[in-house]
């Protein structure tokens, strides 16, 4: 039997149903028609930059030989997940924010929802281990090309997709059980995991939590050493009056800085809001509409359509190899080997 607040919100038509015809139908929020307009063409634009952005830097590092770096590769592995959660997961999601239903049917849901943990947890981890190859080149560049090998990237790309895979699997079986206790609340055009609290906690802490802390960490670390590499070089130089020196290695210093400003703003300013709220979820239960989960949800799925701009688009190189796909020039003899520093 319906309730009355539901009925209350049908008779005045922002409400109806997924499945008109169902005794157990989820009540779907009609959107007027421009908000739906502009909700369509925001998450649009960044399903088509995720996507495209992820495809061209894929193709750059695969195509160009001198992209051939184990820096590169864990950037591929990253755009890899990232074209995958732009073209497989997004574009359902979208469909589910804008129709508040689901209709894609149970199957697909859990395979929607175990393809989303896995993507988002390789996005994340290959984050990190870009962070950990960052460290070696800043803190540690003598031992930088000994550590860090094209063995060493593959063997963090084989961990990354292992353990997300793992995740997946995981996700999969406390789902079943999350429906098994939980399976009452559910209703007929509803997609959503449930999970108990505590695993659901577990699960964030090593999927989430855990790896954006490294991360953070790591890249306060390489900031603090480099600000002190920046003072040594300028005191060392003034004692030998080459302000040219100084000037060269500020402007490096600058560019390094803003490289890591903005990749840590990037990322903090798009995960934390769903950080925060799935750790409230967590903790408190359901403490407010399906619409602002899905809201956080989408500001963070944004992070991977700033992922190629900020790891690839950012340098010159890539710019320029770009340049070279987008014009059809890759199709010429030998333009795998162009030289993209010059």
């Amino acid at each position: 039997m319906m309730n009355s607040s539901l009925q209350q919100y049908m008779s005045t038509g922002n409400i109806s149903l997924c499945y008109d015809l169902h005794p157990n139908s989820c009540p779907k929020l009609i959107y007027p028609l421009a908000v739906k307009v502009v909700i369509y063409c925001v998450i649009g634009t960044v399903i088509i930059l995720t996507t495209f952005g992820s495809l061209l830097v894929i193709i750059a590092i695969i195509h160009f030989k001198q992209l051939h770096t184990p820096t590169n590769y864990l950037t591929l592995s990253l755009a890899v997940a990232d074209l995958l959660l732009g073209g497989i997961v997004m574009p359902p999601s979208m469909i589910r924010t804008m129709e508040t239903c689901w209709y894609f049917g149970t199957v697909f849901c859990k395979i929607h929802s175990s393809l989303d943990a896995v993507l988002c947890t390789a996005s994340v981890l290959t984050l990190t281990f870009i962070s950990i190859e960052r460290y070696y080149a800043v803190c540690h560049p003598l031992l930088y090309h000994s550590k860090m090998t094209t063995l060493t990237s593959l063997f963090m790309i084989v961990i990354c997709w292992s353990y997300s895979a793992t995740v997946g699997i995981v996700f999969i079986q406390l789902n079943i059980l999350g429906t098994e206790q939980y399976g009452d609340v559910k209703c007929e055009g509803e997609c959503a995991a449930i999970l108990g609290p505590i695993s659901s906690l577990i699960l964030s802490l090593f999927t989430c939590y855990i790896p954006s802390i490294v991360m953070v960490s790591i890249y306060l670390k390489i900031y603090l050493v480099a600000h002190r590499q920046l003072h040594s070089v300028q005191h060392s130089l003034s004692q030998q009056n080459t302000s040219r020196g100084v000037h060269s290695t500020c402007k490096t210093e600058r560019k390094a800085t803003k490289t890591l400003t903005i990749i840590m703003g990037v990322y903090i300013s798009f995960w934390t809001p769903f950080f925060i709220y799935s750790l409230m979820v967590t903790c408190f239960g359901n403490i407010g509409p399906q619409q602002l989960f899905d809201m956080f949800s989408w500001i963070a799925y944004s992070n991977t359509a700033c992922n190629p701009i900020v790891y690839a688009f950012f340098y010159s190189w890539f710019r320029k190899a770009l340049k070279i796909i987008l014009l059809g020039k890759i199709f010429k003899k030998k333009s795998s080997r162009i030289n993209l520093c010059s």
